[in-house]
């Protein structure tokens, strides 16, 4: 079921990191944990409880536990304070540590954990033994004031559509962090910080949902299948390529643009010349004559997106697409993510799959510009039916803020040496 990874274990089950012994301002993971840790200094709070109330929290769980709770039940891992309290623990996303085999995080918000929090739990512990610590006692009151909070504050959809990047904890320049990088897509659309390699995504059992709902991985096997499809760029349909291969060998061949005729009967014309030498299909062939009439036809549809991201930026004025790679590139980045955050992937594979997709990113484009192009392409092509929606525009609007945001990854990781 899921990866086994014995030789993973560690020890850093929580966050332990320790302030500034100089005085000096405490580097902060992200903007999150940096606001906190400004609130928390000046002891704020209730704008801190605000923030939570707006972002959620993440608590600690049993591996054995998480997989055997049913939909409605919700174990957490509490401790004894010193005192004789039972506390529980929750953490903001950048102070997450390292997944551990044996033990998993799952994602909640403030209301939600106003319900689960278990009643003989009297404090709550935020980012514990960490620079932006904050603690609250519970009770009933104290529980409605947190389901008003989440309320007032919490919008799932708020969360979504920015560039987040880590600050401290990513790593060093190299394929990891260039194959990081070309998941950003995914990342801006999700609100996650695009250089986390310790992942835990929506939470443990957020992240076997995902997988499981869009992708159909419910296993390790599922999710080893699915990764190598989609680093071999095996998921999208082949013939997509094949029409935009078409037109590079014409555009080769004649030293400029391609007329659009020319290029659908180069499409047709090779497509039968393969069919004859395979004996896969003859003239009379009703289905392979209607499959050549859908490759003609994607000649235009390439050719009316292409004109429309020259409109809005996404190619310059004399630009087209070589190659639609991107799309399964991209996604792998962020499977080998998922697949970790769903204990299906061990961190060795996770790291060499998000090595592979960089290498197969730098082979296919020269530019972030142009794995951008190739991959909204691909999702527009498998979505969008020309429609120009929302499968379109929010993917564009993720373009222009990697593109032009100073702390992107397209700003800050070259694509090539």
């Amino acid at each position: 079921m899921h990866a086994a990874a014995q030789d993973e274990a560690h020890d850093e089950f929580f966050p332990l990191v320790p302030a500034p012994q100089d005085g000096s301002r405490w580097q902060a993971p992200t903007d999150l944990e940096q606001y906190l840790y400004k609130l928390s200094r000046a002891d704020n709070a209730y704008a801190y409880l605000r923030t939570l109330a707006i972002e959620g929290v993440y608590y600690p769980v049993r591996l054995d536990q998480a997989q055997a709770a049913g939909e409605d039940e919700h174990p957490m891992l509490t401790i004894e304070t010193p005192d004789g309290h039972t506390a529980a623990q929750v953490y903001t996303p950048g102070l997450l540590p390292r997944p551990h085999p044996f033990l998993v995080y799952e994602y909640a918000t403030l209301g939600a954990l106003a319900q689960i929090v278990p009643e003989d739990v009297g404090v709550l512990a935020v980012n514990a033994a960490t620079p932006c610590e904050q603690y609250f006692l519970i009770s009933d009151d104290e529980r409605e004031v947190w389901l008003d909070l989440h309320h007032e504050l919490f919008s799932s959809d708020a969360l979504m559509d920015r560039v987040t990047t880590r600050r401290t904890g990513a790593p060093a320049p190299g394929p990891l962090l260039h194959g990081l990088a070309c998941g950003a897509h995914l990342c801006y659309a999700n609100g996650d910080a695009w250089n986390t390699l310790h992942w835990h995504g929506m939470g443990y059992r957020g992240e076997v949902e995902r997988i499981a709902d869009s992708w159909g991985v419910h296993g390790r096997e599922d999710w080893l299948s699915v990764q190598e499809r989609l680093l071999d760029r095996e998921v999208s349909p082949w013939y997509w390529d094949f029409v935009l291969g078409a037109r590079t060998a014409l555009a080769r061949a004649r030293g400029g643009r391609v007329d659009p005729g020319e290029w659908r009967d180069t499409v047709e014309t090779t497509l039968r010349v393969r069919a004859q030498e395979s004996g896969n299909a003859g003239d009379g062939d009703a289905e392979f004559a209607g499959f050549v009439a859908h490759l003609r036809a994607l000649v235009g549809e390439v050719l009316r997106y292409e004109a429309r991201f020259r409109a809005d930026g996404l190619l310059p004025p004399d630009g087209f697409v070589d190659t639609i790679a991107a799309w399964d590139i991209g996604r792998a980045s962020k499977m080998a993510r998922w697949g970790r955050g769903a204990r299906y992937a061990t961190e060795a594979e996770m790291h060499a799959a998000i090595e592979r997709a960089s290498g197969e990113a730098r082979a296919a484009y020269d530019s972030w510009e142009e794995f951008s192009a190739g991959y909204v392409l691909g999702r527009c092509l498998h979505f969008d039916e020309e429609e120009f929606g929302p499968w379109y525009t929010t993917v564009l609007d993720a373009h222009l803020a990697l593109t032009t945001d100073p702390e992107s990854p397209w700003r800050t990781v070259p694509f090539k040496d």
